[in-house]
């Protein structure tokens, strides 16, 4: 079974297709982060204008790849929920389009639950170089998916049954990074920038704060942003009605990594904490992390020294938005549900994962 994935939920344009839920046959992404770049953050008319520019390249550059024709695709899985209204309704859209024309079954995806399915990949086409996991999760399996919008702590029992444990109740963990960026002046996005900054600093600089939450599992960032403001602010010599955005230049270069790098560790160190707590209290076969923020190494560190078990990671391309993640769950919804109708598809911006097709069809 050959799945065409669609995704555009915000300032990536991807298609990719994936052959049987495991074999990665193409992975095609537009990035528009030079285009935000200068806004500092996305600004969701210009994303959209930007999937309709590119949308129907990216879908032919993935079928070329693959050396496959429309003939050849089973089915056509796409990003409906959660995500930019307008960058949502360019790629389905497209999926819509194309799903009526080539009567290809569609399948609607869930673009969070979609970013643990980047795991599942551990084959790929001969003219692709990925560093793929040896082998599929086993379940149950705890997934921490982690990204710019969402912080959660998910425990998989099987494809589609699945139980939230906890979320961010302020801010997602990426979203920090990127406000804690602007604040030191670093680049956006905020995560990369951070990370490659934390490297030249003392993680032990400045201490901060970690959120006490009622919820176990629960996560907040809000605070932790705010208690930066306020050591940078203390450390310049400026009181709290200072402008933020002008305290990036009073900061040298030395100041401005150990913030980076006391700010990493501890907002790394609280997704930690409460992952080694869901583990110890759910003993799940496999753990995953998912999402933009994945791509952290000092993530991945935590989690390896703080867990007892290996954990294999979906490779640096899987784990910011793509294609790839969207055809892969595909597939195992086009194994076990009937596709939508092209004409009743609408777009969810806030959908939970717990109100996915697995759970209301």
């Amino acid at each position: 079974m050959r799945i065409l994935g669609i995704e555009s939920s915000c300032d990536e344009t991807a298609a990719a297709i994936v052959e049987d839920g495991d074999t990665l046959l193409s992975n095609v992404v537009r990035t528009q982060i030079d285009i935000h770049k200068v806004y500092g953050g996305v600004v969701p008319e210009v994303a959209a204008r930007s999937h309709i520019e590119v949308v129907n390249a990216v879908i032919d550059q993935a079928l070329t790849d693959a050396r496959l024709t429309w003939k050849d695709i089973d089915g056509i899985a796409v990003t409906y929920a959660p995500g930019l209204l307008g960058s949502l309704l360019i790629g389905t859209l497209s999926a819509r389009t194309i799903a009526l024309q080539k009567n290809i079954p569609l399948y609607p995806i869930h673009h969070v639950e979609a970013h643990v399915y980047a795991n599942f990949i551990t084959k790929q086409a001969e003219h692709l170089s990925l560093s793929l996991p040896k082998e599929q999760p086993k379940f149950p399996m705890l997934a921490l998916i982690v990204s710019g919008g969402h912080s959660q702590l998910v425990l998989f029992k099987d494809h589609g049954d699945y139980t939230l444990l906890g979320q961010t109740q302020d801010d997602a963990v990426g979203e920090a990074f990127d406000k804690v960026a602007k604040i030191l002046g670093l680049p956006y996005p905020g995560g990369p920038s951070i990370a490659e900054a934390a490297t030249k600093g003392d993680p032990r600089a400045y201490q901060l704060p970690k959120a006490k939450l009622q919820g176990a599992y629960d996560f907040s960032f809000s605070g932790l942003k705010t208690a930066v403001l306020r050591a940078v602010q203390r450390e310049v010599g400026v009181d709290t009605s200072f402008p933020s955005f002008e305290l990036s230049a009073r900061l040298n270069d030395v100041q401005r990594a150990n913030f980076a790098a006391s700010f990493q560790h501890t907002a790394i160190e609280t997704l930690v904490d409460k992952a080694e707590k869901a583990f110890h209290d759910y003993s799940p076969a496999s753990v995953v992390i998912a999402g933009g923020v994945a791509a952290n190494q000092e993530l991945r560190t935590q989690l390896q020294e703080r867990l007892p078990l290996p954990i294999e990671y979906a490779p640096m391309q899987l784990c910011t938005d793509n294609g790839a993640m969207i055809a892969t769950l595909g597939c195992f919804y086009a194994e076990r549900m009937r596709p939508i109708s092209p004409l009743s598809l609408e777009v969810q911006p806030s959908l939970s994962m717990t109100h996915t097709a697995w759970h209301t069809s």
